[in-house]
C-alpha cells in the first residue's frame, strides 16, 4: 500500500481527552520509555566498563590498543543496528508496534545480562572475544528496533502539540541509565577492591539487566496498540512491503534522517561510549573524577533534551536544527579543552556545556525521524535512517575519537571531529524539509498540520 493512500487515512491522535484516554497515553509513555532505558543501559554500561573489559578480553602490553579493540567491539553492535531496524520496522509496519516493542526487549535484556556471565580471555582464551562480540551483535540487532519503535509509539500517543516533547522524553529517559551506571560503576568500584572489580565486580551492572528488564517488560505489556497503526489497519493501509515503499517513495527523506541521527549520535555516545575512558586513559585522571564529571553532564542532557523538544514543538524543528548544529560547532574544541584541564570543575563545565548544545540539536531530530513519514512506513523508514546514522557515527565515536588521539597526540582531536561534522550538518540544515506536522508548517496549513 502506497505512502500517499496512509496519507488519506490520518487523523488527528489525541481527539479524546476522557479520562480512559489519559491513563493510556501515559502508559504508552511509560513503555516506551523504559525499553529505551534498558536498550541504553547495555551501551553505557559497556562504555563505562569498556577499560576493564579491554585488560580481560583483550590483554597485551600495548593498553591504547586494548582500549581501541574495546572500541571496537562497541562499535560491532552498531553495524548490526540498521539490520535490526529493518528486520523489527518492517514487522512493526505490518504487525503493530507494541508485539514488536516487546520482543525486542526481551532480546536486548538478555543479550546484556550475558555480557556478565563471559570468561575472560585467561579462562578460555580467544573464544572470549569473540563471545564478547557475538553478545554485542545481538545487543546491536534488537537495538536496531526499539528506539526509533518507542519514539513512533509515544509520537502516534501523544497529543498533537506536544509530540516533540514525548519524543524526546523518550530518549531522555535513556540517558538516566548513563547517569545512574556511572554513579553504579563508580559505587561498586569504590565498594571493593580493585583486584575483586577486575575478576568479578564489574560483571554486577551486566547482570542487574535481568530485573531492569522484567520490570520494563511488564510496563511494555500494559500499554495498548498505537491509535495511528489500529486506525491504518482498521481502514486496511498497512503496507504490503514497507521497505520497498520506503526505498522507493521515501529514500530522500531516509538520508535526511541519516544526518541529523548521525549528529546527534554522535555527540550522545562521546558522553556514554568515550568521555570516562578518555579522561582516565588519554588524560590519565582519576576514575573519580571521570565518573562524576560524566554523571553530571548526562543528567544535564536527561534534564533539557525534553525542554529542547518541548521548544521544538512551539518553534518548528527546522529552527531547532539549525541553532543546535550551530551550537555543537562553535563549543565542542572549548568543550574538550575544558574537560582535559585536569580539574573536576572544568571537567563538569566542559561536559555539561556540549550536553546543552546537543540537546538543542537531539530536541527536534528525535521527532524528525518519524514525524516526516506517513503512518505505514514510519516504523521501517525512520529505522533505517536513525540507524545507519548512529552505526556510521555513534558507533564509531569512540573509536575514531581514540583513533585521532593516538595519530595526532592532540587531546582536542575529538573536539575537532565533532566540530567539523556539526559544522556540514549546520549547512545541510538549511535546504531540510519540513515535515507537514512541523509546528512551524502546521500554522500556515491551519487545522490539516495538526494530522498525524
Amino acid at each position: 500500500m502506497s505512502g500517499e493512500s496512509a496519507e488519506s487515512t490520518r487523523y488527528v491522535v489525541g481527539d479524546a481527552d476522557d479520562g480512559t484516554r489519559r491513563r493510556s497515553r501515559r502508559r504508552a509513555l511509560r513503555g516506551a520509555a523504559v525499553g529505551t532505558f534498558i536498550e541504553f543501559y547495555d551501551f553505557a554500561i559497556y562504555g563505562y566498563t569498556s577499560a576493564t573489559i579491554a585488560t580481560l578480553f583483550f590483554p597485551g602490553s600495548d593498553p591504547a590498543a586494548a582500549l581501541l579493540a574495546t572500541f571496537a567491539v562497541y562499535g560491532v553492535a552498531f553495524v548490526m543496528r540498521p539490520l535490526g531496524g529493518v528486520f523489527f520496522g518492517r514487522m512493526g509496519d505490518r504487525i503493530g508496534r507494541r508485539r514488536v516493542l516487546t520482543i525486542v526487549l526481551s532480546l536486548v535484556g538478555v543479550s546484556t545480562a550475558a555480557i556478565g556471565c563471559l570468561p575472560t580471555h585467561a579462562q578460555i582464551g580467544t573464544l572470549a572475544p569473540l563471545l564478547l562480540v557475538l553478545c554485542r551483535l545481538v545487543q546491536g540487532f534488537s537495538a536496531g528496533g526499539e528506539a526509533v519503535g518507542a519514539i513512533s509509539f509515544a509520537y502516534e500517543h501523544a497529543p498533537a502539540n506536544r509530540r516533540g516533547l514525548w519524543a524526546a522524553t523518550v530518549i531522555a529517559v535513556g540517558a538516566v541509565p548513563s547517569m545512574f551506571s556511572a554513579l553504579l560503576v563508580l559505587g561498586i568500584s569504590n565498594s571493593m577492591s580493585a583486584e575483586a572489580y577486575t575478576s568479578w565486580g564489574w560483571r554486577i551492572p551486566f547482570l542487574i539487566a535481568i530485573p531492569l528488564s522484567v520490570v520494563a517488560l511488564y510496563l511494555r505489556l500494559k500499554t495498548d496498540e498505537s491509535p495511528a497503526f489500529e486506525q491504518a489497519r482498521k481502514n486496511d493501509v498497512v503496507a504490503r512491503s514497507p521497505l520497498r515503499t520506503t526505498i522507493s517513495q521515501h529514500y530522500r527523506t531516509v538520508l535526511w534522517i541519516v544526518a541529523f541521527s548521525g549528529l546527534s549520535a554522535l555527540g550522545y555516545y562521546l558522553f556514554i561510549g568515550y568521555l570516562v575512558p578518555y579522561i582516565e586513559a588519554v588524560l590519565g585522571l582519576d576514575q573519580d573524577v571521570a565518573l562524576i564529571s560524566n554523571a553530571l553532564g548526562v543528567g544535564v542532557y536527561a534534564v533539557a533534551l525534553p525542554l529542547a523538544g518541548l521548544v521544538g514543538d512551539h518553534i518548528g524543528r527546522k529552527k531547532l536544527l539549525i541553532v543546535g548544529s550551530a551550537a555543537i560547532a562553535v563549543v565542542s574544541v572549548p568543550a574538550f579543552l575544558l574537560v582535559s584541564s585536569g580539574s573536576l570543575a572544568a571537567a563538569i563545565a566542559g561536559q555539561c556545556l556540549l550536553a546543552l548544545c546537543v540537546c538543542v540539536f537531539g530536541g527536534a531530530t528525535y521527532c524528525y525521524c518519524v514525524e516526516l513519514f506517513p503512518t505505514n512506513v514510519r516504523f521501517t523508514a525512520g529505522a533505517i535512517g536513525y540507524n545507519v546514522g548512529f552505526a556510521a557515527f555513534g558507533g564509531s565515536a569512540p573509536y575514531v575519537s581514540q583513533y585521532l588521539v593516538n595519530t595526532t597526540g592532540s587531546s582536542l582531536a575529538p573536539g575537532f571531529y565533532v566540530g567539523a561534522v556539526a559544522l556540514l550538518v549546520f549547512l545541510a540544515c538549511w535546504k531540510a524539509p519540513l515535515s507537514r506536522t512541523d509546528p512551524a508548517k502546521a500554522r500556515e496549513a491551519g487545522p490539516a498540520g495538526a494530522m498525524s
